[in-house]
């Protein structure tokens, strides 16, 4: 009896210590509430959690963003043209304006500056996918306050570079590393608490806006980072890195990672669809197509089954009836999930162009213009201002049709064309310049935005997975990590390119454009098929 009484205790533990989990800022607020006004104040405490949640996972991921740009604008300030400068001195060296080790040969410079993005979108790449298997065994607000933290240390050590008159190259490429390193627990963590907040309905939507934290952080990274390139460029690294230090900081005292965590039943949302769109879709599957769909489609009998009372501890468990439910699975389970595949190597190729433009853009705009350094950096934002409007309206698209993998195909055959336009009327004035960005932004953007969020969320609570809800993490991680080495690769290759032409660089991205539709023409086939028979 004592025993059968004792093991009763401990199943109970978990929820009877649900308020030593809360952020401790978060009780700071609800002590100073209930000692100020216990009677006076009356809100939707849900209303006001999720709000809190869309804040913070914002500005974190756009301080992600915010620190891992200004690389793209100081590359005009470590090697450059000396002719067209006033040189200190009669005698001074051709390249007395270049940052050694990016004094060499403009071939030379090119493939170190190539390398200082390698360093980075490399070692991204191969620890987003162990970052995705932690994320799901750790508390999520440790996980993304910590490696904030180490972002801003590492953006912090490559600016204090130019302070100390560091000119050894592996001192940079070990600083970019070790960033990429730390910018892997950014994405797995925010999408993960974003979908335990929000169900399945106008999740495109949701996610379409919350996505421009992306393109808001490139363009602080690229403000920031060119207020201070042509005076002293450590700081353009130095200031990104002390503010998503002290972002880290604030989400680790507000962030509430889980509704279950705060006495908050998640709501749970039924994706069952009318019977008579279920037998249409078999129809479809048997009669129009060579391939069963019912395999294919992104969510479709889907149920969310996430338990109430599950805890996120650090390396914390629920209890014993969710464990065989709630195990984390494996990376070959989640590469069986329906659409893993053709989705991740899409994105491989969509992030290859994405990323090219921002590491290279600016010294393109350099490059092919009259504009200096500040300038350069301050029109290439307009790519994002372009990606931030190509979110929402792939977002939007996404769920009126629900066809992800149609949207993303029109959008990139319409993105082909309007890179090669871009390449031969960018020269012809600052005002087509700008427009063209807009477009080409809205384009690259709007089906990257769409598979990183709202399709990677859909991917993680798949149907066959059973309720699992902690797939998730794991899911983002492989589809974002497989991104990311297209991330890697695409500008290694400009770095190479970018010395015989720009030219080449514009049909490297055309061809790699052309590559991701067609990854995604038999998804997008049977998701026309489903929705003549559905209108039908």
């Amino acid at each position: 009896m004592r025993c059968a009484w004792t093991q009763r205790l401990i199943r109970r533990r978990p929820r009877m210590s649900g308020a030593d989990e809360l952020p401790w800022g978060v009780r700071a607020i609800r002590h100073l509430a209930s000692r100020c006004c216990p009677n006076r104040l009356h809100f939707n405490r849900e209303v006001c959690y999720r709000s809190s949640v869309v804040l913070l996972t914002y500005v974190a991921y756009m301080s992600y963003h915010m620190s891992r740009k200004p690389i793209s604008v100081v590359k005009a300030v470590l090697h450059r043209n000396c002719s067209a400068l006033a040189p200190p001195a009669p005698d001074a060296p051709d390249n007395w304006c270049d940052w050694a080790p990016f004094d060499g040969s403009d071939s030379k410079s090119s493939q170190l500056l190539g390398e200082l993005d390698s360093a980075f979108l490399f070692s991204y790449a191969a620890a987003m996918f162990a970052s995705g298997f932690v994320a799901e065994r750790v508390n999520l607000r440790y996980f993304l306050s910590l490696g904030m933290l180490c972002s801003g240390i590492f953006s912090y050590m490559f600016g204090i570079g130019k302070t100390y008159q560091v000119h050894n190259i592996w001192f940079y490429i070990v600083a970019q590393a070790l960033a990429g390193v730390a910018q892997t627990t950014g994405w797995p963590g925010v999408v993960t608490v974003m979908t335990n907040w929000f169900g399945k309905g106008k999740r495109g939507l949701i996610f379409g806006l919350w996505n421009s934290h992306t393109s808001i952080g490139n363009i602080l990274g690229s403000v920031i980072a060119a207020h201070y390139v042509e005076t002293d460029w450590a700081l353009s690294f130095i200031v990104p890195g002390l503010i998503i230090g002290l972002l880290g900081f604030a989400l680790f005292l507000f962030l509430v990672v889980r509704p279950s965590d705060v006495g908050i039943n998640p709501c749970q949302e039924r994706a069952f669809r009318p019977l008579h769109n279920q037998v249409a879709n078999m129809e479809a599957g048997s009669s129009n197509s060579e391939v069963d769909d019912s395999d294919i489609t992104i969510g479709e009998h889907e149920v969310l089954r996430r338990g109430v009372n599950e805890r996120s501890r650090l390396l914390g468990d629920g209890g014993d009836d969710k464990q065989d439910q709630d195990q984390a699975i494996g990376f070959a389970g989640a590469l069986k999930i329906p659409g893993v595949i053709e989705f991740s190597l899409t994105l491989f190729f969509a992030k290859l162009v994405s990323y090219t433009f921002l590491y290279w853009l600016p010294l393109y705009v350099n490059a092919s213009t009259t504009m200096g350094a500040t300038l350069s950096a301050d029109l290439s934002t307009l790519f994002d201002v372009g990606g931030i409007v190509g979110a929402i309206v792939a977002g939007v698209v996404s769920d009126r049709t629900e066809m992800p993998a149609f949207t993303c195909v029109v959008m990139f055959l319409l993105s082909a064309p309007m890179m090669f336009i871009y390449q031969r009327l960018s020269v012809m004035g600052l005002g087509v310049n700008m427009l063209m960005l807009v477009l080409v932004g809205l384009l690259v953007n709007g089906p990257y935005a769409l598979i990183t969020t709202a399709v990677s969320a859909e991917l993680g609570t798949h149907h066959s997975l059973e309720g699992n809800s902690k797939a998730l993490a794991t899911v983002t991680a492989i589809i974002d990590g497989t991104g990311s080495i297209g991330a890697a690769v695409g500008p290694l290759l400009a770095g190479f390119a970018s010395t015989r032409g720009w030219h080449l660089v514009f049909d490297m991205l055309i061809l790699s454009d052309l590559v991701a539709l067609l990854l995604l023409l038999r998804l997008a086939k049977h998701e026309v098929a489903r929705f003549r028979h559905r209108r039908e």
